[in-house]
């Protein structure tokens, strides 16, 4: 039989609290307890896993966030891990945490009793091709392509095909201007990230104080409540402030 390689998986870093016990977690089937590694007043929350490659499937991303979810409940101090990340030991993590504190240290009163929210607005298929539709320029590159054929029309596709991007790009910085920048001004942070798909029109995060949650929601209503003809809303979180914190996760030499 084969010996089992154990190693050490972090989900997050944290400033250490009155109640830092956070119970087991369920892995591939079986259940591991969560620990904390510390450094003065910081810690790292870790479970023992076997020493492999953790594939991003479903299950195994919905287990970290869970856990995630689950410390930010119990903490206000939360330095959120990306995905995956196994070490060979403790005492790695160990030097890891020390190597990263000086950062941890300036990031704890940054982000202490804060959350990220997301934000993504896709435009509604109607209210896209009625946008099309109403543009002059679009309007006359797409009669003239109209009865040729795709040789013939190869340039005026091209011209078409920019067009309709200029359209998008423009309609984006409508979104980006009435949307995110209304939305900014009631954050501590905010991040507009790039559109993802065709008909993606912003794709934000804002890093918000948690006791102002209820307030920033209700402004994320009001502007729906201006947009729903046109757009879909998909409002997300709270999460840790993955958007807000840069942190390089290398075991460098003691």
């Amino acid at each position: 039989m084969e010996q089992e390689y154990k190693g050490i998986y972090i989900f997050c870093g944290i400033q250490k609290g009155k109640n830092d016990e956070f119970g087991e977690i369920e892995l591939e089937g079986e259940k591991r307890e969560l620990f904390l590694i510390t450094f003065q007043d910081a810690a790292i929350v870790a479970a023992e896993v076997p020493m492999k490659i953790f594939h991003p499937n479903k299950e195994n991303v919905m287990m970290h966030q869970k856990v995630l979810s689950r410390i930010m409940k119990q903490n206000d101090t939360v330095i959120p891990v990306s995905f995956g990340n196994v070490f060979q030991s403790k005492e790695d993590v160990e030097v890891l945490l020390e190597n990263l504190y000086p950062q941890f240290k300036k990031l704890f009163p940054e982000i202490k009793g804060k959350m990220e929210v997301g934000l993504k607005v896709t435009g509604k298929k109607e209210w896209l091709e009625s946008q099309f539709h109403d543009d002059e320029q679009i309007g006359k590159l797409a009669e003239t392509v109209r009865d040729k054929s795709e040789a013939a029309s190869y340039y005026e596709r091209i011209q078409l095909g920019g067009a309709a991007q200029k359209m998008i790009q423009s309609l984006q910085n409508k979104l980006k201007q009435e949307v995110f920048h209304s939305l900014k001004d009631s954050s501590v942070a905010a991040k507009a990230n790039d559109p993802i798909g065709e008909k993606m029109l912003l794709n934000a995060a804002f890093l918000i104080d948690r006791n102002k949650e209820e307030e920033f929601d209700c402004h994320v209503n009001k502007l729906h409540d201006k947009w729903e003809d046109k757009v879909d809303f998909a409002y997300s979180g709270p999460w840790p402030a993955y958007n807000f914190v840069n942190i390089k996760l290398k075991v460098e030499e003691a």
